[in-house]
Formats: C-alpha cells, structure tokens, sequence
C-alpha cells in the first residue's frame, strides 16, 4: 500500500485550516486516514480541525486493538471517536470566546482486511478510482446537495450555486452530531482519494480521474492535485490524501 499526502493554503486564505492525519507505519494491521477543514473567525478553524484529527485518531489508535473486527463494532469505533471530538470542540468553543462557533468538517477511513470503513460530517469528501472509473463514495452535508436532492437545480447547476459552501453538518457547531458511515471493499490497485472542497470546487471529477490515470506515484498525484486546484484559483486552502492498494 502507497501513500501521497500534500496541503496547501491556497491562494486567497492567509492560514491553512485543513489538517490530516496518515500512519507513521504501514505495516500495522491498522491504517487510518482522516482529513478535517476547519471553520470559524480568526485561527478559530485551524483549532478546530486539529483537536478533531487529534481527538478522534487518538480514541481510535488506543481502542482498536480491544474492538471485535466485525462491521458493526467497527464502524461504532469510528462513529465513538468523532462524537468524543465533536463534544471537545464543543465544549472548548462555548468557554472559550476567541474560537466561539468554530467547527469543522471530518473524513475517517479505516482501511482493514480488505475493506474501507468510511465515516464522516460535512463536504469533505471521499474518492474511490477504480481501473478507469472515479466514485464519490460520501455525500456532501451541504445546503446544496440537498437542493440537488430534492430536484430543485441540476448537478451542473450546483458546480457554480453561489451558496455551495454552506454546509449542514459540522463537528463542533452544536451539542450531538449526525455522522454518516459505510464500508466499501478495497481491492487490488484501487486508489481512493480523501479531500476537502478546495479541490473539489476547483477541480472535476473528470480531471482527478483523469489525472489519477496519468501518475502512478501517490505523492506525485497529491501534489499535482493542489497544484491544479491553485491555478484554477486556488481560493480555499487545499488537501489531498492518495492512497493506493
């Protein structure tokens, strides 16, 4: 399994608000991947983003070896943890008045016996990229997508909406927290990519697809990534995570 991770503040921000988190070690039984964009006044979502990778890779990390390796306890696990870092944030942005209403968005993947364990709030967003084909395997908690849900604009119509970055769930904004969860198989030269919307509302689908195609490198692919989210406009800071089975 190779790796590729590369973030960027973009070209508008004056401070990178994203964070991550990849394993030191591949070769332990368990590989987690997690991605945060924070949110909120002065450094208020660059806090928040790192107390969610923090907090829920921590949980994870130290509960993993105890948990039944079955779906349900699994996806629990992952589901445990961010609710435990949804109430940190929480709790820090209500006795804290510098970082009040600070949140974040979170993407968490566990890859374990041939399977991805997916759990996440917000519109960041998972990838899987499979022979020639890309698949959004998240749904984006976003005012948005709901409109696009409920057939009130088109998918094309969302690409350019000029509330598209309203999100409806984020870690941190209230008190309990709506987490979505999945597994997935994770076969043989698949590669998934986990990234936040400074990619995605500059760059197509079609044109990671296509360049995920053209690099086999994961480091490579990061950074070219980012790189093409900056010379669209590079107007959100930028985070990409590439992992290859």
């Amino acid at each position: 399994m190779r790796v590729g991770v590369y973030t960027d503040k973009g070209k508008v921000r004056q401070v990178n608000e994203d964070s991550y988190y990849i394993p030191g070690d591949m070769d332990n039984d368990i590989r987690l991947f997690v991605v945060a964009d924070g949110m909120g006044g002065h450094n208020a979502g660059d806090i928040a983003s790192k107390v969610a990778i923090e907090v829920v890779t921590r949980y994870i990390l130290r509960n993993f070896g105890d948990c039944d390796k079955d779906k349900d306890n699994l996806l629990s696990l992952l589901k445990d943890g961010i609710v435990l870092a949804n109430q940190s944030i929480y709790e820090k942005s209500l006795t804290d008045p510098q970082v009040k209403g600070m949140g974040t968005t979170l993407i968490v993947v566990l890859i374990y016996s041939g399977r991805l364990y997916i759990a996440h709030v917000g519109d960041s967003r998972v990838y899987v990229l499979r022979k020639n084909s890309i698949y959004q395997v998240t749904r984006d908690h976003s005012f948005v997508e709901e409109l696009v849900e409920s057939g009130q604009i088109t998918r094309e119509q969302a690409a350019s909406h000029p509330q598209k970055n309203i999100i409806t769930r984020a870690l941190g904004s209230e008190e309990l927290v709506d987490i979505d969860v999945s597994v997935r198989r994770f076969f043989r030269n698949d590669t998934i990519l986990l990234c936040t919307d400074g990619l995605t509302n500059m760059v197509s689908d079609e044109e990671i697809r296509q360049k995920a195609q053209s690099i086999e490198s994961c480091q490579q692919l990061a950074e070219e990534l980012v790189y093409m989210a900056n010379e669209a406009g590079g107007i959100d800071n930028i985070t990409a995570v590439v992992v290859r089975n």
